[in-house]
């Protein structure tokens, strides 16, 4: 049975939310061990009617906040539910770790506790991006605001290694997200970057522009962490945008009603494959263990998708594919 620990303090609609999912994984066969206080989240577990088999609860009485300053409470506070959660990863008492918390703070204490695989320089997010004809994995989604063309080199060889292992795709597409297609373009990063890619022996595409990652050409498109976060939230908010627009035509008028109640369905579907609480969390990749961000705003729903992502990935072996995938690339060189 995969093991897999989430931080029950973690998220904005936490604990009610992590406690919800965490009792919907269990019941599927996922044993699911609840982080954090222990008094609130029993109180939560026998509220929704008890903990299931294979759910418990490990208690950890501090909890590193939203707004808190990643690395300096990351840190000091090893009785957080970040902290105590990442150490059943080290320690061999769960085989994952999921966060919706801050993920500065993940991001920190997963690298201090469980060490990053060989030969990496920099972990880097693996945001899974949905789209109506494809999954696109952006990497990196926010781990790295400034980096070197090195890293994402090797972002792209943790991308798609990833790819193959936990998602089955034979030969992933890589691209280079970029102003241009034309290899002279772009910032001196990207255009060494590019250089780098073309020689790295991955399936590498070239150079796409954002326009073109929700045509599904490149299964991994790799940028910096600055970058790829600007990118990640627009996309969340244009979603959040269109949606509500939608909504707000279809009351504006009887005839406006009328079409919204015909288009409902369809509406329903097309949302249904964008949303990103369906897809799981992101894995931080490159790191010594098995750890994933979940956004802020997961509610039960999304945490639950969230733990049977993680467990998948345990099972599928996508950690032990990534050390083979970095000491093949010979990563780091210069």
């Amino acid at each position: 049975m995969t093991r897999v620990a989430i931080d029950g303090m973690g998220g904005d609609l936490a604990p009610a939310a992590t406690a919800e999912g965490a009792i919907e994984a269990a019941r599927e066969g996922i044993e699911v061990a609840l982080v954090g206080d222990e008094r609130r989240l029993v109180d939560e577990i026998e509220r929704l009617g008890g903990a299931p088999d294979g759910l418990r609860v490990v208690h950890a009485p501090d909890v590193i906040e939203m707004g808190d300053h990643a690395a300096r409470e990351a840190i000091r506070r090893k009785q957080s539910s970040t902290y105590v959660g990442v150490g059943l990863v080290r320690d061999g008492e769960a085989d994952a770790f999921v966060s919706a918390g801050n993920t500065g703070a993940t991001f920190v204490v997963a690298l201090l506790e469980l060490g990053r695989l060989p030969g990496v320089e920099r972990p880097a997010i693996g945001a899974p991006i949905p789209f109506p004809n494809g999954l696109t994995l952006l990497i990196d989604a926010g781990a790295n605001a400034e980096c070197r063309a090195s890293h994402l080199v090797q972002f792209a060889h943790l991308g798609s290694s990833y790819m193959r292992a936990a998602r089955g795709v034979a030969e992933p597409r890589v691209g280079l997200l970029n102003i241009g297609e034309e290899g002279s373009k772009g910032s001196p990063l990207t255009i060494e970057t590019h250089e780098r890619l073309s020689e790295s022996g991955l399936h590498f595409i070239g150079n796409i522009e954002g326009r073109e990652m929700v045509e599904n050409r490149a299964d991994v498109v790799v940028t910096d962490g600055f970058t790829g976060n600007v990118v990640l939230k627009l996309g969340e908010g244009l979603m959040e945008l269109l949606m509500g627009e939608l909504r707000n035509a279809a009351e504006r008028s009887w005839r406006g009603r009328l079409g919204g109640l015909l288009i409902r369905p369809a509406a329903r579907r097309v949302r249904a494959s964008l949303d990103y609480r369906a897809h799981g969390a992101a894995p931080l990749l490159g790191l010594g263990g098995c750890v994933f961000i979940a956004h802020g705003t997961s509610d039960a729903f999304a945490i639950a998708n969230a733990l049977r992502s993680a467990a998948a990935d345990v099972e599928r072996g996508t950690l032990a594919a990534l050390r083979g995938a970095m000491e093949a690339a010979r990563p780091g060189e210069e």
